[in-house]
């Protein structure tokens, strides 16, 4: 069995990474957060240490690690917010622990190559959450661009609103230094998800950028993708809001619908089973990915031609 510890357990998706814990059968043996509205580690693992200050939580770990005992930490579990991966994973490998680091890995990938040369040096590894990777309906998908002839180009339209209230841009995430803006924050995993289906990107174009919506064109090896990220419940279909419906998720391959809804929020445990088991995914799988919301990040907004998302035109009318 082996021990983990938690970095930003009051966070929306620790309870996602404490039952991969839990579910994979090993402990939780301590965990961090500024804040302390945490009860839910009660449901998991109510015998956890838990710490509101870094240094003390720093100072425990380095504790266990000198006791070498039963309680010294293998995995440090990092869902803190994303300017603060590269920090934390940091922590993590110098405190002679494996990392899992929710996504974003980081902001920009100049870091990555920092991280590489850390895990270099103390002979351990950070692993990621890529969840779509392991997603059935996306492995399938896969296979097919693979079988599809070598000149063929899917048409791939992908569209993601998710409504956040007015809290959103007044947290951390509605700053762009601390978030990476909306294509980093809600965007990356799908980004990721395009390069691991239709191969090296090729074009990358950005239609519109603000901080609460994002739309642009990417072409990859065997894709041209319009694509439109958003978290204004405005822009959610109306005969989908008038359902009472705050999500909308379609992404579409040469008009055929892409449905991967089913099983999403069990694909943390999945993740850490194969993390576990020596096929997580590393630092350099996730280069691709953070290269494209950087390049987003900093892009001039493209003149309206060519490809473009036909969400885009009710913006800049």
């Amino acid at each position: 069995m082996s021990n983990f510890a938690l970095i930003g357990a009051a966070g929306y998706i620790a309870p996602r990474h404490m039952r991969a814990i839990k579910d994979t059968g090993h402990d939780l043996v301590a965990a961090l957060d500024k804040n302390d509205s945490v009860g839910i580690i009660d449901s998991f693992f109510p015998d956890a240490d838990f710490f509101t200050e870094f240094e003390r939580f720093d100072r425990h770990i380095d504790k266990l690690r000198r006791q070498n005992g039963s309680r010294q930490i293998d995995f440090v579990s990092v869902c803190s917010p994303n300017y603060l991966h590269d920090s934390h994973m940091r922590f993590g490998l110098r405190s002679q622990a494996n990392v899992i680091c929710e996504k974003p890995l980081v902001l920009n990938p100049w870091n990555i190559d920092g991280l590489q040369e850390i895990e270099r040096e103390t002979g351990k590894k950070i692993n990621t959450i890529l969840q779509l990777r392991l997603h059935p309906t996306i492995i399938a998908l896969k296979q097919k661009v693979a079988a599809s002839p070598a000149d063929k180009k899917f048409d791939v339209d992908l569209t993601y609103i998710t409504a956040r209230g007015n809290w959103y841009l007044q947290s951390w995430k509605g700053d762009d230094k601390k978030s990476g803006g909306i294509s980093t924050n809600i965007g990356v995993h799908f980004y990721d998800m395009l390069h691991f289906v239709f191969g090296k990107l090729q074009d990358n174009k950005v239609h519109f950028n603000s901080p609460t919506k994002a739309a642009g064109y990417l072409e990859y090896e065997k894709a041209r993708v319009r694509w439109f990220l958003s978290v204004d419940v405005n822009d959610i279909p109306s005969e989908v809001r008038a359902a009472g419906q705050r999500t909308y998720r379609a992404i579409t391959a040469d008009g055929e619908s892409i449905e991967f809804s089913d099983g999403f929020t069990d694909l943390h445990t999945v993740s850490y089973r194969e993390i576990l088991a020596g096929r997580g995914f590393g630092l350099e799988e996730n280069r691709v990915a953070i290269e494209t919301v950087a390049d987003i990040r900093n892009a001039a907004i493209s003149a309206l031609t060519g490809d473009y998302h036909p969400f885009v035109t009710k913006l800049t009318r």
